[in-house]
């Protein structure tokens, strides 16, 4: 097993900066996730940890060895893949067995060790098969295979389910995450996708423009994001996000225009008069019996278990996902009431979180 830290990593492309100062540990044997939108530097960040380019400043420490200015092949790391990197001409049993060829492990002791890991990944029946014979996932199994014959101290996965239909990507992230705790090994996993992200990690690091925004448990970011872009960024549907402003109200304090109670005591009165609110689709409720039923319903969105509808109230618009078992009609009028607890509230000029 093996820890990786980054120190103060910057990276810039010409004039345009990919990483700016990035400072943060993953711990022996984690399943760690960089997730973030498009462009925002988290391949350059793997890259970087795999050696293929190399931080303007700072350090990259695997097992507190500051590996930043070496190949490679003296980091202990394996890559895989999004577009899986197989030889065309070659078998699966002969992919998976090239770090071995490469190390010059003995015959015996190789195609033993390829036999263990095609049995490991249900590859056996493939063996003798080359990569335009075989589906998607088989050949990010055999990419997988490969990695771990390499017996790198980490894993390092580069988007590498996003050629994949879902189905196939539900099942090959579980696959991956259970080789991943059944070898003990590290792995650093980056990925555009929050549903990977969530349901794979130990923890996620949530990049935006080069700069780290969040790292924490799954739970811990979606539950208590540190700011708005983490809060919008994790979690299907999205987060409904809109300006408001603080009025007191006797001992309370209150969100208008919406008229929303907050809970939350003495620490009101340090609050910014104007705020921006953010609470999730899943933590709204609707009623028809009240009698306050101002808003209306524009849009529902049938999901199984769930419906997701759009409500509006004069130029206000947010979203509420609901249980199926009792739907609303559009055009029908309800009240709308927040789970008070799960108000979030965050500045309007930075975006982080208050109180």
């Amino acid at each position: 097993m093996a820890s990786v830290e980054f120190e103060g990593i910057c990276k810039s492309f010409g004039a345009t900066p990919a990483l700016r100062d990035v400072s943060f540990r993953i711990d022996d044997g984690e399943f760690f996730v960089i997730v973030g939108p498009s462009g925002c530097g988290k391949s350059t960040l793997l890259r970087l940890v795999a050696g293929l380019e190399f931080a303007d400043s700072g350090a990259i420490r695997i097992d507190g060895r500051d590996v930043s200015a070496l190949p490679p092949k003296d980091r202990g790391v394996a890559m895989v893949f999004q577009s899986y990197a197989l030889y065309p001409h070659w078998t699966v049993a002969q992919n998976i067995a090239f770090p071995l060829k490469i190390r010059g492990v003995p015959r015996k002791d190789l195609e033993r060790r390829v036999e263990a890991i095609a049995s490991a990944l249900q590859l056996t029946s493939q063996r003798d098969k080359r990569p335009k014979e075989l589906s998607g996932g088989q050949r990010q199994r055999v990419a997988l295979g490969r990695a771990m014959a390499a017996d790198p101290k980490i894993f390092l996965f580069d988007e590498p389910l996003s050629n994949l239909d879902a189905p196939l990507r539900a099942e090959m992230r579980r696959e991956i995450v259970s080789q991943q705790k059944s070898l003990g090994k590290t792995a650093l996993y980056v990925t555009h996708d929050q549903t990977e992200a969530l349901t794979m990690a130990d923890r996620i690091a949530v990049l935006d423009a080069g700069v780290v925004l969040g790292v924490g448990s799954p739970a811990a970011l979606y539950t208590d994001p540190p700011n708005h872009f983490v809060a919008s960024f994790l979690g299907r549907p999205t987060l409904n996000l809109f300006p408001a402003e603080i009025r007191a109200a006797g001992e309370s304090f209150v969100l208008e225009p919406l008229r929303w109670k907050l809970d939350v005591g003495a620490g009101g009165r340090s609050l910014p008069q104007r705020v921006e609110v953010g609470i999730r689709p899943e933590h709204l409720r609707l009623d028809l019996t009240s009698e306050d039923r101002a808003w209306a319903v524009a849009a529902r969105e049938f999901l199984g278990d769930k419906i997701q509808y759009t409500v509006t109230l004069g130029a206000s618009q947010l979203t509420v996902l609901a249980d199926a078992h009792d739907p609303i009609a559009v055009g029908a009028m309800t009240a709308l009431a927040p789970i008070a607890a799960r108000i979030m509230l965050f500045h309007p000029e930075d975006g982080r979180r208050l109180l």
